[in-house]
């Protein structure tokens, strides 16, 4: 099969599995395919499937990250020791792991094609990370605190895993227990990261955004916390800022400046 047909094969699996769906017409045009393979993916409540469609779909979405183009450290710009900033897509990272901005449910965004980081992640991973990430939260038996950090593998991205974690959301004044979370969040990606042998970790902007900490304060605390990690415990692992606005790309090229 070529890109095409594993795709109309893929959306034609996946509405089998919804009865309402059954006699949903597949569009023509190939970028109307691409968004309805997205959000039937993103809808799709964790479970297993068969082998053949896993087969199609890692195939699949391989070739997609391959085309986006896979990004290592030697195309970045280190701005301290082992400290890098890069602009851009993290699923298109190379690294041991790219951070994960996870809601406390922590099986990703059900809203289709929603242009989170947690939704894009688990788009080009595959369904296979949601139900990973599914059966750890059973295991578990309640919700992910704010703060704490679960590492699963990566599957069809570049990256060898992704670490999830769950950043505060500020509703309202920045407190001091905001702040502390926050830390929380990048000091346990770090040391879940170097408990399973990672030499490069890529952190997106944890809680900036939707979850409305202010980005100046957010990229402070990014800063101190890592740089603070590295000198405590003398790690060498290397980490990437990954931004996607201008604005905190000219924050984090300040503060480490």
């Amino acid at each position: 099969m070529n890109q095409n047909e594993k795709r109309v094969y893929l959306i034609e699996t996946l509405l089998k599995e919804r009865r309402k769906y059954t006699r949903m017409q597949i569009p023509a045009n190939v970028e109307e395919q691409k968004r309805l393979l997205r959000s039937l993916m993103n809808i799709r409540m964790p479970g297993a499937i068969d082998d053949e469609f896993l087969r199609v779909q890692d195939e699949y979405l391989q070739q997609i990250n391959k085309e986006k183009g896979i990004v290592t450290l030697s195309v970045m710009e280190m701005l301290q020791p082992d400290i890098y900033v890069w602009k851009g897509d993290i699923t298109r990272i190379k690294a041991g792991a790219i951070v994960n901005a996870a809601n406390s449910g922590m099986t990703g965004c059900y809203q289709p094609c929603h242009n989170c980081i947690d939704n894009c992640i688990h788009t080009y991973a595959g369904i296979q990370l949601r139900l990973t990430c599914a059966r750890i939260m059973d295991e578990q038996g309640y919700e992910e605190p704010t703060g704490q950090a679960k590492i699963t593998p990566a599957y069809n991205l570049p990256c060898d895993y992704v670490i999830h974690t769950v950043g505060p959301i500020v509703q309202g004044e920045l407190t001091k227990e905001h702040e502390k979370l926050l830390a929380s969040c990048y000091r346990s990606c770090l040391e879940i990261a170097e408990a399973h042998g990672v030499d490069s970790i890529a952190f997106c902007c944890i809680s900036t955004g939707v979850f409305m900490f202010p980005n100046q304060r957010a990229a402070e605390i990014a800063v101190k916390t890592v740089k603070e990690y590295k000198e405590e415990t003398g790690s060498s692992l290397k980490v990437i800022f990954n931004v996607f606005k201008d604005l905190d790309e000219e924050i984090y090229r300040e503060l480490l400046r």
